[in-house]
């Protein structure tokens, strides 16, 4: 036990009893703590009694989010995820109602006109709040603020079952050996197998470890072509109308609030201000862009004897990595066991940071593959942070790499510092019987990338969890995480840790300066590619959308500078669309700054 232990729930033995216990003794904490602010004479109020009293009653809910309703993303029993699901629901429905509460904010209201004078964090928290209210339409006529309400309310329960619907799908498809040419022996020996009249075949499902080194290396375009048709409509037709509904409220409720659109009402609290900023910023890339995406698709026609669809060119992106550059992605895995980019990524953190990682093999998590690490300054004796590591596929849990808060920090009422909890959640082979979790170099990008958010959620110290860790500006949100991006780039960085699973040999120089050299190999058509869903969501939530969310998708393809797939309409597996909502632009925007 360590000092981070002291609040955390007991991940190993939590059941769906515990996840609504905690979520309703949250919400009655903090109706309780709300209740008081309420009841508090105008002429007493002060900063502490209302909206330090109010971050404290708040941080409880969110607490109770992070750690219960979090299973709902990670936990392997279905009645526990089930829960937590619930769970989320049931908070995020909670905080939409405390927000429209008339009460509360008549009692912020009433302290911002007593003038106390305040420091900026104090002042700034103030603003926000009073800024939240506003963009719920406080400023509106009762029977439009109560339709505003209606509309959050029903955003939340379509978040939540669109994320289920991603969650839950299964899908692959079924090959031969002989169909699987051009795949290694072990990511074959990995696949689960049916006899099917007869004969053995082989599943390659749509999980990350299967599908892209599928997509990359099978030689078959017919197969890679099924394969690529069934990840791009994860989710199915019944997302795509839980889509087009929360595209609908969204729109409804930006024009009570006097918006033009969702994307200016996002906007508006992004570091990008206005939708002309981030239409200029995204055109202004794309024309850039355009002379290297032209080549690129060149390159790869070249290779592939013809045109391009969208479903070869990471096969085509392959060839060319082996053929021109001598770089095989299967081999370079072969010098990034996980274990090595865990100690190389903590190694380069604590180098810079002047921190330290601790494991903390006894510490109770929800599944036996998970890792938890406690955070230290570089010669302290206290942790002040601990992180949590669940990188491995399991059915029906979180299909793609994020990091979530699980506590966050804020400076507490005795002075002391509330010690930042959070997880990262990713999708990494899993180690087999004879030989260690790989990660192709594109994966070690992504555990750094997804490590940033660690980072950022850890070491935060801001005064009040409103502000603490990735609580900034959905715009500003990536920086962190695309700057440890460029580390698995830097030379010194990769020679301080890569070595051969076997032998321990570190990855030879020259296979490295082929990595380096191909480092722009394709990077047109990838960027792009980002550009194309930045785009996407813009238009979703500009002015003047139609409401047909599939005939977007299939007339703005045309940026990839590939075809269209018919019969397709992957935003209905596309989680960002709830929680990045017109401003998935940040991955781009974020750029400038990582």
């Amino acid at each position: 036990m360590t000092a981070v232990d002291a609040g955390l729930p007991d991940f190993s033995a939590m059941t769906p009893e515990d996840v609504t216990r905690a979520c309703e003794d949250a919400i009655a904490a903090c109706d309780a703590g709300v209740d008081a602010i309420v009841a508090t004479p105008d002429a007493e109020r002060t900063f502490a009694n209302t909206l330090g009293a109010l971050e404290a009653a708040t941080d409880g809910v969110s607490q109770a989010s992070g750690q219960y309703a979090f299973m709902a993303y990670v936990a392997s029993e279905d009645a526990l995820r089930e829960a937590g699901r619930d769970a989320e629901e049931r908070i995020e429905k909670y905080l939409v109602d405390l927000s429209f509460r008339e009460d509360l904010y008549a009692a912020i209201k009433a302290f911002a006109e007593r003038g106390e004078s305040l420091g900026p964090d104090e002042q700034r928290l103030l603003d926000f709040e009073l800024r939240d209210y506003r963009r719920n339409g406080f400023e509106l006529p009762e029977a439009e603020r109560a339709r505003v309400r209606k509309l959050s309310d029903e955003l939340v329960s379509l978040g939540v079952e669109f994320q289920k619907n991603i969650s839950e799908w299964d899908d692959g498809i079924l090959v031969s050996r002989d169909e699987l040419a051009g795949l290694p022996e072990p990511f074959v020996d990995s696949l689960r197998t049916e006899e099917v009249e007869g004969e053995t075949l082989y599943r390659v499902s749509l999980d990350y470890p299967e599908f892209f080194p599928f997509m990359g290396k099978a030689r078959s375009s017919d197969l890679r072509r099924t394969l690529f048709a069934k990840e791009q409509v994860k989710g199915g037709d019944a997302n795509v109308a839980v889509l087009e509904r929360a595209l609908a409220a969204r729109r409804e409720a930006a024009g009570l609030l006097g918006y033009d659109s969702w994307a200016s009402y996002a906007h508006e609290v992004c570091m990008s201000k206005e939708r002309e900023r981030v239409a200029s910023f995204l055109a202004d890339l794309r024309e850039r862009l355009a002379a290297k995406v032209e080549a690129d698709v060149a390159l790869m026609a070249e290779v592939n004897g013809g045109p391009v669809n969208i479903w070869d060119w990471r096969y085509c992106h392959d060839q060319l990595l082996q053929t021109r550059f001598a770089v095989d992605d299967f081999e370079v895995a072969q010098y990034f066991p996980l274990d090595a980019c865990l100690e190389g990524l903590f190694a380069v953190s604590q180098n810079l940071l002047g921190v330290r990682f601790e494991p903390r093999p006894n510490a109770p998590v929800w599944h036996e593959d998970v890792q938890a690490f406690d955070v230290y300054e570089a010669d302290g004796d206290e942790a002040f942070a601990r992180f949590y590591m669940d990188l491995f596929p399991r059915p029906n849990t979180y299909g793609h790499a994020a990091a979530f808060t699980l506590r966050g920090g804020r400076v507490l009422p005795d002075g002391s510092y509330q010690k930042p909890v959070s997880a990262i959640v990713a999708n990494f082979t899993k180690p087999s019987a004879d030989t260690p979790s790989l990660l192709r170099h594109s994966e070690v990008e992504t555990l750094f990338h997804e490590f940033g958010h660690i980072l950022h959620q850890t070491l935060t110290r801001a005064t009040y969890a409103r502000f603490s860790g990735t609580r900034t500006e959905r715009d500003f949100v990536e920086a962190p995480s695309q700057m440890l991006e460029h580390w698995v780039w830097d030379r010194e960085v990769l020679a301080s840790f890569t070595r051969h699973y076997e032998t321990g040999e570190p990855l030879p120089d020259s296979l490295l300066d082929s990595m380096l050299a191909a480092k722009t190999l394709s990077s047109g058509v990838m960027t792009v590619r980002q550009l194309y869903f930045a785009h996407l969501d813009q238009a979703y939530h500009a002015p003047g959308f139609d409401g047909d969310s599939t005939a977007a998708t299939r007339e703005l393809h045309e940026i990839t500078s590939f075809p269209y797939t018919p019969d397709t309409h992957f935003q209905s597996g596309w989680g960002h669309l709830f929680g990045y909502d017109a401003r998935y632009y940040g991955y781009l925007w974020s750029h400038v700054f990582g």
